[in-house]
């Protein structure tokens, strides 16, 4: 009787084994945007590699897809969006993701090839817009804040996404052109101004500090963050990879590669 209890309890301890070797993972599928996230996790890769975690970086060209394919378990983490916008997506399409950890902020800038600052848009001036809801919002935010427009009492802040229908002054009687987010450098031709994100700025060889006529604060609540599904928020593989995003090899590459840029968050 003792001799098979010790054999159930060898069993026991085996499947416990096996048990915390799957939530440890050692190879991961990170998934970012091209570009400059792509440039940083491979820094972050050689990292993680010391503390024995294989990260395989895996590149959108889009903000939709990377969530779509997290939630679906294609990803064990991703690296591209900020908070409005992950809640945005949650509350659109129920996702269970969770942020485990802070990264960059990439301040988003107003684009343009034909003015050089807000006071030369003329009347009556396209600006194109990201078309998705919290995108937008950071958008118009950024052109009240240039005092090109004034949305609603209200609107814009606490998880309340403005659109265009929430304007409510616009002096220079602006068009707002809503595009999705990855057309509007294509688009830049045929517009006097538009809001751009970083890292589709820096694919189209666009610089933050040369071409833009307005920019938002380096800090806010538009930093991004690692996301991971919520069931695995707490795994050891998880801790590794923010430990690994938050070193100081990471934050040296970052200050000295996109000078100001892209800010760390942590």
């Amino acid at each position: 009787m003792r001799r098979w209890s010790v054999s159930v309890l060898f069993a026991l301890l085996a499947l416990v084994a096996n048990a915390v070797s799957a939530q440890d993972k050692q190879k991961i599928k990170v998934g970012v945007s091209v570009g400059n996230a792509e440039q940083t996790f491979e820094v972050v890769k050689k990292v993680a590699a010391r503390d024995g975690l294989d990260i395989q970086i895996v590149t959108f060209s889009d903000y939709l897809q990377p969530n779509e394919a997290l939630n679906a378990g294609d990803l064990d983490a991703n690296a591209f969006q900020h908070q409005p916008f992950l809640d945005s997506q949650i509350k659109a399409r129920g996702y269970k993701l969770t942020p485990v950890g802070l990264t960059i902020t990439a301040p988003l800038g107003i684009y343009s090839k034909k003015y050089k600052s807000v006071d030369q848009l003329p009347q009556g001036a396209s600006i194109g817009i990201q078309n998705d809801p919290s995108n937008g919002n950071r958008a118009l935010l950024l052109l009240q804040k240039y005092g090109l427009i004034k949305l609603k009492p209200g609107v814009g802040e606490k998880g309340i996404n403005a659109t265009p229908l929430d304007v409510i002054e616009n002096p220079k009687k602006l068009k707002l052109i809503e595009l999705d987010a990855a057309q509007l450098p294509r688009s830049l031709d045929d517009l006097a101004a538009a809001s751009i994100n970083n890292d589709y700025a820096v694919k189209a060889g666009l610089s933050l500090q040369r071409d833009t006529i307005a920019v938002e604060d380096a800090k806010g609540r538009y930093a991004n963050l690692i996301v991971t599904r919520t069931e695995d928020k707490d795994k050891p593989w998880a801790k590794k990879l923010v430990k690994a995003y938050q070193s100081a090899e990471v934050r040296s590459f970052i200050e000295s590669e996109f000078k100001g840029s892209l800010v760390p968050a942590f």
